[in-house]
C-alpha cells in the first residue's frame, strides 16, 4: 500500500521544508508499527525546487485477521471463503488501514503543528498526492465529486481487470493523482481530506465503527466537510452506513454550517445607524450597542463567571475581557473555525499569564448538555437562536436552562417587525439568510416565559437599540433570572 506526496519549493521557500511539516527528517527512512503491520515513511527525493514523502505500509493479513472484528465475513458482512481472509486487496489498495497509517505517522502534521516552521504550516503548498491502487466504488465520477470541490484537480486512471483481456472492462481500482496550485491548501487539511475520505472511496472499513467515530469525522472535516456537496454520502460511508451514528454527525455538522455561515448581511445591518440616532453625535453600530447593553446588564447581575454561548469569531469575549469585574469568561462555539479566529482575535498566544487565565475557548454544541457549563453565574446567548430550526430549539434550551443553569441568562435575537426600517432589506426577507426565522416582540416574549415557567426563572425583557414607537427595537433582549421558587411568574 503506497502514497506519495510531494511540494515544489524555492530558495526562499525550499521544498525541503517539508521534512519539517511532517516531523521526518529527509536524510533518514522512519518505521512505525501499526495495528496491522509496519508503516515507512521515506523521501525518493529532497531537493530545494521539489521534494516528495513516500509511505509504505506493509498489511500483515494474520494480525489483520486475528485482530479484526467479523472475522470470516467478506465486505457487505457476506461470508467469505476461509482463504480469502488471508489473501485479499488489503495489502495493496489504500483503504482505511492506510487512513490509520497517515494518522499515526503524520499526526502533527495533520493537526497543522510545526513548531520549528509554524510559519510554514499555516501556509498553503502547492501539492501532488499520488495513489497507485485506490478501491473507488462508484467508479472515477465518485472520485471527482469527492476531491475536487475541495480545490483539487483529479487525474483518475482506471486500472483495467487484466491488461491482456481488454474487452473485460476495468476493475473496481484507479491510480489517483490530486493537485493543487500554491494558495490553496495547507499540508494539514490536505492529510485531512485523505484521512477521510480514503475510507469512504473503498466504503469498507477494517475495524469496528463506534460512537467516537463520529467526533474524528467532524475533527478531521472541520472547514470543510460541513459545506461539502457530498457531505451525505461521506457521512454514512465513513460511519459503516450506521444509521444512528449518521443521523448525530449530520445534525452536528449542520450547527456547524449555521455557526460558520458568512454573516456579511448581518453585520451590515449591526454597523447601520438607528435613524433615529442624532446627526450631532457620532454613529453607534447596532452591534456595539447590543454588546454594551449585554454588559449592562451582566453588570447588573452581579455576574463574575460568565458564558458566551454561540461565541462564534469572539467580540463579546473580547469585550468582556476589558472588564476586570468579569473574573473568569468561557467561549463556547461549535466551530473549531470560529474559535480559531477568535483565539487570535483575542491574541492568546501571546497574552500575559494572569490575563490569559480568565478566558477558555470551548468547542461544544448546544444540542447537547455539557458538564463543563455548570456552576457559572451567567450566560449569554447572543444572536444564536434564530440559527436554528424551531423544533431544535427544546434541545438547547434544556441544554442551557434544564442542565447548565446559570443564576442568570441573557438572549438577544432580531425583532422582526423592526425589518421595515431597513432600508436595504427587501420586503419579507430575513436579516440573514441562515435565520430560521425572525419573532416579533409577541412571538418572542411567549416563547420565553415558557421557558421561565418550565425551569423556575423570572423574566423580563428589555429593547436593544432605539425603541421605534411603532415597531419596537432592531434587537430585543430577554433577561432570565434563577428562582428558588417552583411557581413563577414570568415578568
Amino acid at each position: 500500500m503506497f502514497l506519495t506526496i510531494s511540494t515544489t519549493g524555492t530558495a526562499q521557500n525550499p521544498a525541503t521544508d517539508l521534512g519539517f511539516l511532517l516531523h521526518k527528517h529527509p536524510d533518514n527512512r522512519h518505521t512505525r508499527n501499526v495495528s496491522y503491520g509496519t508503516a515507512h515513511v521515506f523521501f525518493p527525493e529532497a531537493a530545494t525546487g521539489r521534494c516528495t514523502a513516500a509511505l509504505l505500509l506493509e498489511v500483515d493479513p494474520v494480525a489483520l485477521v486475528r485482530r479484526g472484528k467479523g472475522k470470516g465475513k467478506g465486505r457487505g458482512g457476506a461470508p467469505d471463503a476461509a482463504l480469502a481472509q488471508y489473501v485479499n486487496d488489503r495489502p495493496y489498495a489504500a483503504s482505511s488501514l492506510l487512513a490509520v497509517a497517515l494518522s499515526a505517522v503524520f499526526s502533527s502534521a495533520m493537526r497543522g503543528v510545526c513548531e520549528a516552521r509554524p510559519e510554514r504550516a499555516a501556509r498553503p503548498l502547492p501539492l501532488r498526492v499520488e495513489v497507485p491502487a485506490l478501491p473507488a466504488s462508484g467508479g472515477a465520477g465518485v472520485v471527482r465529486a469527492l476531491f475536487e470541490p475541495l480545490g483539487w484537480t483529479v487525474t483518475v486512471t482506471p486500472v483495467p481487470l487484466d491488461v491482456r483481456f481488454p474487452h473485460w472492462g476495468d476493475s473496481r481500482y484507479v491510480q489517483l493523482v490530486l493537485e493543487v496550485p500554491d494558495g490553496k491548501l495547507t499540508l494539514g487539511e490536505a492529510l485531512r481530506h485523505l484521512y477521510v475520505l480514503l475510507p469512504v472511496l473503498d466504503d469498507a472499513k477494517h475495524y469496528w465503527v463506534s460512537p467516537d467515530e463520529v467526533d474524528k469525522l467532524l475533527r478531521a472535516g472541520d472547514g470543510w466537510l460541513a459545506h461539502h456537496p457530498e457531505q451525505e454520502l461521506i457521512t454514512s460511508r465513513y460511519l459503516a452506513r450506521r444509521r444512528s451514528l449518521t443521523r448525530e454527525a449530520k445534525e452536528r455538522l449542520e450547527l456547524v454550517r449555521l455557526a460558520d455561515a458568512d454573516d456579511t448581511d448581518v453585520e451590515e445591518l449591526d454597523n447601520a445607524v438607528d435613524e433615529e440616532t442624532d446627526t450631532d453625535t457620532a454613529p453607534v453600530p447596532l452591534a456595539l450597542r447590543r454588546r454594551e447593553a449585554i454588559l449592562a446588564a451582566l453588570t447588573a447581575a452581579g455576574a463574575a463567571r460568565v458564558l458566551d454561548l454561540g461565541c462564534g469569531q469572539g467580540q463579546l469575549v473580547q469585550a468582556l475581557l476589558q472588564d476586570a469585574r468579569f473574573t473568569e469568561i468561557v467561549g463556547l462555539d461549535v466551530s473549531m473555525r470560529a474559535l480559531t479566529v477568535a483565539s487570535r482575535r483575542l491574541d492568546l498566544a501571546r497574552m500575559g499569564e494572569r490575563r490569559a487565565e480568565r478566558v477558555t475557548l470551548l468547542q461544544g454544541s448546544l444540542a447537547y448538555t455539557d458538564k463543563r457549563l455548570k456552576g457559572y453565574d451567567a450566560a449569554v446567548l447572543s444572536e444564536v437562536i434564530e440559527h436554528l430550526d424551531v423544533e431544535r430549539l427544546p434541545a438547547l434550551e434544556y441544554a442551557v436552562f434544564g442542565s447548565a443553569r446559570p443564576r442568570t441568562v441573557l438572549v438577544t435575537t432580531p425583532n422582526v417587525e423592526y425589518n421595515v426600517r431597513w432600508e436595504s432589506l427587501p420586503a419579507g426577507h430575513v436579516r440573514h439568510g441562515d435565520h430560521r426565522f425572525e419573532w416579533t416582540r409577541a412571538q418572542f416574549r411567549a416563547w420565553a416565559r415558557e421557558v421561565a415557567e418550565r425551569h423556575a426563572y423570572g423574566v423580563e425583557f428589555a429593547p436593544v437599540g432605539d425603541d421605534d414607537p411603532e415597531v419596537g427595537p432592531p434587537t430585543q433582549m430577554a433577561v432570565f433570572t434563577r428562582t428558588d421558587r417552583k411557581e413563577v411568574r414570568a415578568a
